[in-house]
């Protein structure tokens, strides 16, 4: 399939939600529950590392942030949650003195507060008490490696601005590559990377991103029978589910719709399909859906959570997932980009 035939528009930016206790029963009635587990081992191979943009006491403080997150067997998601943490609390300083610059007692890196039952001053004060604290409440959150960065920081910190971590993910990122030699772990097992990425569906990518046969596809198919179950490929809010066939899209409505039965090469569009917008303004889109999808518009969604079934509605030849990214919001034409490379960065592999 190639474009989208008809896009609609869509407001303005949507934040993404708090971590409630409903979005922790989705996370356990979905995935079993369980906090950390091994999926995404890593190794710190460079602890002297200095990553691009910190000062040398930042770089020291991040350092002992991943060295305890190592040492505690915490998986890699783990350490870029914790290092986009103490970045959004205290830019990756030990600041220690109580003041205008502190909220009411809150110390350490993770400005953690002793009148909360988080330790001593003394403790907070030393980074390797307060980074082991954080893992031992993330660890204990159902589900943390899928969801969203900010809702998982949330969970431990309870912040009164918590959609403020989303922002720092990126360097996060970047910080924790570098102490694990310039690359992420790419995880086994149920596959969330260490960025919070995973395949949507089992599979390799057949037919590829803007091939000279068709400059027009904006994305990869991924070949699956139907009714294999379609999982968001990270966490995010769905903005879009539509039915798109032959210029046509229509919202559902809980009346049969064109979309519901087999599409056909030629007929032209996305069939049933959804979208998820990302931190960073990155938007996923699945396409050619065997019924309406399983999320509505506004959904908070997890990191492998489900949200269809593979199907061949649409301008289809057969059963098959088409995935798409992109790297802006609105998702268009203009800014859809290759998934396999995309994701081979966030440590998955398609």
């Amino acid at each position: 399939m190639g474009r989208v035939a008809l896009w609609v528009a869509v407001g303005a930016a949507v934040a993404l939600l708090l971590l409630t206790s409903a979005t922790a029963g989705v996370v356990s009635s979905v995935f079993g529950g369980g906090g950390g587990g091994g999926s995404c081992a890593g190794a710190v191979t460079t602890p002297g590392a200095v990553p691009a943009g910190l000062s040398a006491e930042q770089a020291h403080n991040a350092s002992v942030i991943v060295a305890v997150g190592e040492r505690m067997r915490v998986p890699v998601r783990g350490w870029v949650v914790a290092v986009a943490t103490a970045l959004q609390e205290s830019s990756l300083i030990n600041h220690g003195h109580l003041g205008p610059d502190n909220d009411h007692d809150s110390l350490g890196l993770f400005q953690q507060r002793p009148s909360q039952g988080w330790g001593t001053p003394e403790q907070i004060m030393n980074p390797e008490y307060t980074a082991a604290m954080f893992y031992e409440r993330l660890l204990a959150v159902p589900g943390w490696e899928r969801l969203p960065l900010t809702d998982a920081a949330q969970a431990v910190q309870r912040s009164a601005y918590p959609d403020a971590y989303a922002r720092h993910e990126a360097q996060a990122t970047e910080i924790v590559a570098a102490y694990t030699g310039g690359t992420l772990p790419v995880c086994d097992g149920p596959p969330i990377s260490a960025s919070g990425w995973a395949r949507p569906v089992p599979g390799t990518a057949g037919s590829g991103f803007r091939t000279a046969d068709r400059p027009g596809h904006d994305g990869v198919d991924i070949a699956a029978p139907k009714g294999t179950t379609i999982r968001a490929a990270s966490g995010g809010i769905v903005v879009r589910v539509l039915c798109n066939i032959d210029g046509n899209s229509w919202e559902p409505t809980g009346d049969p719709m064109p979309c519901d039965s087999d599409g056909h090469p030629g007929l032209g569009g996305c069939g049933w399909y959804a979208e998820i917008r990302h931190a960073g303004d990155i938007v996923s889109r699945y396409c050619h859906m065997v019924r309406r999808p399983t999320v509505t518009v506004g959904q908070t969604v997890i990191a492998g959570q489900p949200i269809g079934h593979v199907g061949s509605s649409g301008n289809s030849s057969g059963p098959h997932l088409h995935f798409e990214i992109h790297e802006g919001y609105p998702a268009t034409s203009n800014n859809a980009v290759d998934p396999v490379p995309f994701l081979r960065g966030k440590g998955v592999t398609l």
